[in-house]
């Protein structure tokens, strides 16, 4: 079995740690649990991971956020992965920071990433995991909230989130979407032990 685990962001030092850039957090916790390491490739960083007889190609995008699409269907293809072993990991504007959903499909809802994938996928029909950034930001600052950096408050939050998405990503290679949707989709940070 063959995954491509695909987060999403945008490459440079001033996007680290910004909370447009979830997705590659998301993909580089799940790569150091499982000890890979990227290497430059085409349209993207790559990592390979083996767990549990299972093969993830975690990619991160080099080709800034809006032309994600570029990227996912080169190694979609290069890698023979089915559209149904995919999983897109991105920042969710609309979810409050205290959950993740998982989905089989859907809107772009604007998310520029998602948008390109949709476009050369030709489906919006792919699985993705949406991490909530919530959206505490002035009227007419929604930009510059996306691209701003996670304040101190919200630190202890993300930290959690992100152990509980390498899980979930682990749990969706095995078990499949929806027995993982049951059990993660419910959740709320802080989660009971």
């Amino acid at each position: 079995m063959k995954y491509l685990i695909v987060g999403l962001g945008n490459i440079g030092t001033e996007y680290e740690q910004t909370r447009h850039n979830i997705g590659f957090d998301i993909a580089d916790a799940f790569v150091k649990k499982h000890g890979g390491t990227y290497r430059e490739d085409r349209l993207a960083d790559v990592a390979e991971v083996k767990w549990k007889g299972r093969i993830f190609v975690v990619i991160k995008p080099t080709t800034y956020m809006n032309l994600s699409g570029k990227a996912v269907k080169y190694w979609m293809d290069k890698e023979k992965v089915p559209l149904e072993n995919i999983l897109v990991l991105v920042d969710d504007l609309a979810l409050p920071l205290e959950v993740i959903r998982l989905r089989p499909g859907g809107s772009d809802a604007g998310q520029n990433g998602l948008k390109s994938i949709q476009e050369l996928l030709g489906t919006n029909q792919y699985p993705r995991l949406r991490f909530g950034i919530g959206n505490n930001y002035p009227r007419g600052r929604q930009v510059e909230f996306v691209l701003g950096k996670w304040t101190n408050d919200e630190w202890p939050v993300v930290m959690g989130k992100l152990g509980k998405c390498v899980e979930l990503i682990e749990s969706y290679a095995s078990i499949g979407l929806p027995r993982t949707m049951n059990i993660y989709n419910t959740l709320s940070y802080p989660y009971d032990k």
